[in-house]
């Protein structure tokens, strides 16, 4: 049992933060009736309501990142307690991220006017894929990803002009110059 409890733990968080997102009134999948495994439209109703879309990528990078950054606990927590520890930030990241406080947020400072925040399954799907990222990073050498981290930036900064460190950029501090770049300006 003892082994199993990460496990358990894990498994409870990712349904316990979709339990949450379906009390605060979060809709389960696209309010379009389907689901599709890729939706590539930014600026559309369907963003953040499938299974992946082009921020999908960011959450990947998160299970690295989180990876990176729990390395120095390794010695006292197993990798399973690690990554429990990462799904728990990542869902308390989804709930908070779709609070009305964080859409409006993004609603005003980004180019996001139509975000209306995720679908569960977007959300639990994002979570899914960062727990893929960090077990990669278990696998891979450091400079693999950090290759991956670089290269996913700098192709969705190509892509959609946005990616995870402009996402956070412009959540925390909106820079007016990033916002008009953003928009195609």
């Amino acid at each position: 049992m003892k082994n199993r409890l990460p496990v358990i733990v894990t498994s409870a968080t990712v349904l316990g933060a979709a339990l949450i997102l379906l009390a605060m009134g979060r809709e389960p999948i696209c309010t379009c009736g389907y689901v599709k495994l890729w939706h590539g439209e930014t600026m559309s109703s369907g963003n953040s309501q499938h299974l992946s879309d082009w921020y999908t990528p960011s959450h990947l990078l998160h299970g690295l990142l989180f990876y990176a950054a729990l390395v120095p606990l390794a010695g006292r927590l197993s990798f399973s307690w690690r990554l429990a520890v990462a799904t728990l930030v990542e869902a308390v990241w989804e709930v908070v991220e779709n609070s009305d406080a964080v859409i409006e947020r993004y609603r005003a400072v980004t180019i996001s006017l139509d975000y209306y925040g995720d679908s569960v399954l977007n959300s639990v799907s994002d979570i899914l894929v960062m727990m893929a990222g960090f077990f990669a990073a278990r696998v891979l050498p450091v400079r693999v990803s950090v290759a991956l981290v670089l290269g996913f930036e700098l192709l969705t900064a190509w892509t959609i002009r946005d990616g995870l460190a402009l996402n956070v950029l412009m959540l925390l501090w909106p820079v007016e110059a990033v916002r008009v770049w953003q928009s195609g300006g």
